[in-house]
C-alpha cells in the first residue's frame, strides 16, 4: 500500500512537471521541429521557388562537399576570422562580467543604479541598434588611433591575429555591452556564497586576494561554465555574424541550408570543448579537495 502511494505521488509529480513544460513543448514542436527538419531536408536538394510552388531536385551531399572541399571560400574566408574574434571575445566578456559582478555585490551608495546601468544594454541592444552603433564606430577605443597601437600590434603578432585583435578592440565597448546577462548570472552565483565563509577566512588571516582564489573562484565554477555556454551561443548569433549575413544574401536555399547545418555543427563543437574543459576542471578541483 505504501509502495502504491509512493508510485502515485511520483506519477503525480511527473504529470505536474509535464503540465508546466507543455506550453514550451507545444511551441517547440509546432514552430521549431518542422522548420529544422525541413531545413535539413533542403540541404540535400536544389530548391527553387516557382509560380507553381517549390521545385525540388535531389542533390545528395553535393552542397556539403562543395562548402567543405571544393568551394571553401564560402565557409572558411568568412568563418575563420570570426572564430579568431570569438576566441578573444569569449574570455574578455566572461572575465569582465565576473569582475563587475564581484564589485556590484559589495554594498556602496548607488549600487542599484550601477546594476541597472550594466543591464540596460541587454534591453536596448537589439540587432538594428547594435549594428547602427557598430557602423558608426561608437564602440571603438579612441586611444587606438591616437597612439597608433594597431601598427605596434602588427609588429608583435602575425598579420591574421593582429587584424583580429585590432577589430576586437575597435568594437571593445560594444563587446562589453553583451556582458549584462553574464553579470546577472555571476551576481546571483556570488550571493549563494555565505558571508560566514568569508568571515571565517578573514579571522584565519586570509587576504582578499586569497579569499578570491580559495573561496570565490571555486564556488563560481558552475556559473562560469553556464556563462561560457551562454556567451558562445550569443556570439555565434552576433548581429554582424558573417555566416548569417552570407545566408541572408544567398538565394540558393539548398546551399544556405547546408551552410547553416555545418555552422551548427561547429557551434556544437565549441560547446563540446566547453563541456570537456568544465569536466576536467571540476574533476581536478574535487581531487585537490
Amino acid at each position: 500500500m505504501k509502495r502504491f502511494k509512493r508510485l502515485k505521488a511520483s506519477s503525480s509529480g511527473r504529470l505536474e512537471g509535464l503540465l508546466f513544460l507543455s506550453p514550451w513543448l507545444v511551441g517547440f514542436f509546432a514552430f521549431m521541429v518542422f522548420p529544422l527538419g525541413f531545413s535539413f531536408y533542403m540541404s540535400f536538394n536544389n530548391v527553387r521557388i516557382t509560380p507553381q510552388g517549390l521545385d525540388i531536385q535531389y542533390k545528395g551531399l553535393t552542397y556539403y562537399k562543395s562548402i567543405l572541399f571544393q568551394n571553401g571560400s564560402v565557409l572558411y574566408d568568412h568563418l575563420i576570422p570570426f572564430l579568431r574574434q570569438a576566441l578573444l571575445m569569449i574570455p574578455i566578456i566572461v572575465i569582465f562580467a565576473l569582475l563587475v559582478a564581484i564589485m556590484l555585490n559589495y554594498k556602496f551608495p548607488g549600487r542599484a543604479v550601477f546594476r541597472t546601468i550594466f543591464f540596460l544594454p541587454v534591453i536596448f541592444s537589439t540587432g538594428e541598434i547594435i549594428q547602427e552603433f557598430y557602423s558608426q564606430g561608437d564602440g571603438a577605443l579612441g586611444f587606438l588611433e591616437q597612439y597608433d597601437l594597431s601598427s605596434y600590434i602588427s609588429m608583435v603578432l602575425p598579420n591574421s591575429w593582429a587584424g583580429t585583435l585590432t577589430k576586437v578592440l575597435d568594437s571593445f565597448v560594444l563587446i562589453l555591452w553583451y556582458s549584462g546577462v553574464q553579470i546577472l548570472i555571476f551576481l546571483a552565483g556570488r550571493q549563494t556564497i555565505s558571508t560566514s565563509v568569508y568571515e571565517a577566512a578573514r579571522i584565519d588571516g586570509a587576504s582578499p586576494w586569497e579569499s578570491f582564489w580559495k573561496i570565490t573562484l571555486p564556488a563560481m565554477i558552475p556559473f562560469i561554465f553556464l556563462n561560457l555556454i551562454y556567451t558562445v551561443v550569443d556570439l555565434f548569433t552576433y548581429p554582424w555574424n558573417p555566416i548569417i549575413e552570407r545566408v541572408k544574401s544567398n538565394s540558393d536555399y539548398g546551399l544556405s541550408s547546408a551552410l547553416i547545418w555545418i555552422y551548427f555543427a561547429i557551434i556544437l563543437l565549441f560547446l563540446a570543448v566547453v563541456f570537456l574543459v568544465f569536466h576536467r576542471v571540476t574533476r581536478n578541483h574535487q581531487q585537490t579537495n
